[in-house]
């Protein structure tokens, strides 16, 4: 079961730029698992790190507070590229339970819902609003389907029913049949 996706409050990163691709989030040379952890200390590789392999200071993962970041706000079209769910993984591994974006690539999002990131889809004006201002916490409502700062609603997002329900209880579209089986067989005997 993944972590479920309700109600949460957390500082955020910024990566201002668009088209973020998939081989930016987790380098291919990287892809050499099938689990599901130890890629976030991965993420981002060719931005995070120097050429000599040490933490890149003017990186956003690397700035301080940056461990505690359940959010990553990013530029439009965040996740193009390629269909792979390891940066899904690598950006669940690092901590982060919600992306902002103003767009997303649709593979990186339907990878997301099904493995417990929510991808938040907000304005032009409110994803530079926070593009622009990263020093404050956001939080996140689910099932209100909200993203705000303090008492401020900054955004109402879209979700489609059924990833809302699979993310709210930590399951993803296998789980939800499995958990369905003992009403099918109820309904078989019935007939």
């Amino acid at each position: 079961m993944k972590a479920l996706v309700t109600t949460f409050s957390s500082n955020y990163l910024t990566l201002r730029a668009d088209d973020i691709d998939t081989d930016q989030i987790i380098p291919a040379r990287f892809l050499t698992t099938t689990e599901r952890t130890g890629l976030g200390e991965h993420l981002f590789h060719d931005w995070r790190y120097l050429p000599s392999g040490a933490p890149n200071p003017a990186f956003t993962l690397n700035a301080p507070g940056a461990k505690d970041a359940k959010i990553l706000v990013a530029g439009r079209n965040f996740g193009c590229g390629s269909s792979r769910e390891h940066a899904v993984w690598a950006l669940t591994d690092a901590g982060f339970r919600a992306v902002v974006s103003e767009s997303f690539a649709d593979i990186f999002r339907s990878n997301a819902i099904g493995n417990g990131l929510l991808p938040i889809q907000v304005s032009r004006d409110v994803a530079q609003q926070l593009l622009l201002s990263p020093a404050t916490e956001l939080g996140v409502d689910l099932a209100a389907q909200t993203l705000s700062r303090g008492s401020e609603i900054l955004a109402t997002f879209r979700i489609a029913p059924f990833a809302k329900h699979c993310l709210m209880h930590g399951i993803d579209e296998m789980e939800f049949l499995l958990n369905a089986e003992p009403a099918i067989a109820a309904y078989e005997a019935a007939l």
